[in-house]
């Protein structure tokens, strides 16, 4: 059994067998949800005095901020999808919906534009989906609108096999994109027919010929395990045909379920024993990975760690706010306040939410989000950093709050107490089996106010 840390036991009485007990209770449902911020997007809801932007913006402290923008179109909802994103690719929905992405730019650039823009990424969706000319405004938006200086911003730009062609490409080259982002889930036509996402190899591999020509400085390709049919051998081949590309970054992915996506949980693939097998396929992925000079940064990113650009980048603290988010679906961070437009999955909750924001004629006010109080602050500055490899900094914590993090937060000697994380006098960081339970860890972290604001949300 484990010896229970000194100072948990003190605060808690908790002996070795209940902290054996809690960790498997952790581990038991490793992929409970995919949590990269923090409070997820279900826990917003109507703010009960709308905000103007000129009061958020003002007094936010970040010394630089993070410009997005959200394109919600892409050529066919995959099964597994269930961002805020529409299949639609009629160019004059996409001209109307930049049209008013352009009006929400040049009022907000007053409140905004008084820092500059360490990174500028545009997602979706599949922003590459828009017609060339479109594709080449919004960069002439995030410039002359916003203040955008394309030469000290890190820019990340997503695409998809079927929309990466030749011209698209040469306009992000010719915007200084440090980053272009693919979606591939997988190699084998058949596990992507299974996830309903109309790819053939042949395309896949005409896309990355292409991504490859033009020698961006950072090629990530998204991949994910679990899929339906899939087996370990499988996941290697799709893992080895995207490595014989020699991307500089790749994220790897498990397979979620969620409230309306196509694919079900029990379309999830277990072996013949009735066990899932995305451990195995992370484990084995992650092995290969290693021996082939790549760095892990979280559960999910996998990087070359001796990538350099070509300009010098403004510096962007991850655990800072300062989120600009542009569009409709896109999420904005301050300090005290997150804030959105309505999140829906359906098609038509996403028509109906994207129509309103088309129509609307003022984006000057929050009136739909999040207000974090300072223990809220506190969790998502711990999980932001403690999801990743470099770990929570104890003094960086004690420097914004004025506490101690152990204190504030006593159930987290947790973590290394059974061996999920290691703790000195400097960090708390996960350990490689932590990592592997990143997404457990960050469920558990969860607080109360926050979950039962999720539990009660409503998807339409």
């Amino acid at each position: 059994m484990m010896e229970a840390h000194p100072l948990y036991k003190k605060n808690t009485g908790h002996d070795a067998a209940s902290l054996h007990n809690w960790k498997e209770s952790l581990v038991s449902e490793p992929y409970r949800s995919y949590l990269y911020s923090y409070p997820h997007k279900t826990a917003y809801g109507e703010l009960e005095k709308r905000i103007e932007l000129s009061e958020l913006w003002s007094a936010e402290p970040a010394e630089t901020f993070f410009l997005y923008m959200h394109i919600p179109f892409c050529g066919a909802r995959c099964g597994f999808c269930n961002l805020f994103t529409l299949p639609d690719k009629r160019q004059s929905v996409h001209e109307q919906y930049v049209d008013a992405l352009e009006r929400q730019a040049r009022q907000w650039a007053p409140y905004v534009g008084h820092k500059p823009f360490a990174r500028f990424a545009i997602g979706g969706g599949t922003p590459t989906l828009l017609e060339p000319q479109l594709l080449e405004r919004l960069f002439h938006i995030a410039g002359e609108a916003m203040g955008l200086d394309e030469q000290q911003a890190s820019i990340s730009v997503e695409t998809s096999p079927e929309t990466v062609t030749r011209e698209r490409l040469r306009i992000l080259k010719d915007h200084y994109v440090d980053r272009v982002s693919m979606g591939i889930q997988s190699f084998v036509e058949q596990e992507a027919a299974a996830i309903y996402r109309p790819q053939r190899p042949l395309e896949v591999e005409r896309a990355l010929d292409l991504l490859k020509s033009q020698q961006f400085p950072v090629l990530n390709l998204d991949l994910i395990y679990g899929l339906p049919g899939q087996t370990i051998e499988s996941w290697m081949y799709s893992l080895g045909r995207a490595l014989s590309y020699e991307p500089e970054e790749i994220f790897l992915y498990p397979l979620y379920t969620r409230e309306h996506t196509i694919v079900k949980p029990e379309d999830i693939r277990r072996d013949g024993g009735g066990t899932d097998n995305r451990m195995m396929c992370y484990l084995a992925a992650r092995e290969h990975l290693l021996s082939q000079g790549y760095t892990q940064y979280s559960m999910r990113r996998f990087a070359k760690a001796d990538v350099s650009l070509a300009k010098t980048i403004l510096p962007y603290g991850c655990q800072e706010e300062g989120m600009v988010g542009l569009g409709c679906g896109a999420r904005s961070y301050t300090r005290n306040v997150h804030y959105a437009s309505r999140y829906g999955v359906s098609r038509s909750a996403t028509e109906s939410i994207i129509a309103d924001y088309v129509a609307a004629e003022r984006y000057d006010r929050a009136d739909y989000g999040f207000i974090l109080d300072v223990p809220e602050q506190k969790r998502r500055f711990i999980l932001k950093a403690l999801l990743h490899r470099e770990g929570l900094a104890l003094g960086a914590y004690e420097e914004r709050f004025g506490s101690r993090v152990m204190e504030d937060y006593p159930e987290l000697h947790l973590l290394p107490d059974t061996g999920l994380a290691e703790m000195d006098a400097e960090s708390l960081r996960l350990t490689d089996e932590g990592i592997a339970y990143s997404d457990a860890i960050g469920d558990w972290f969860i607080s109360p106010e926050v979950r039962k604001r999720m539990e009660g949300y409503v998807l339409a």
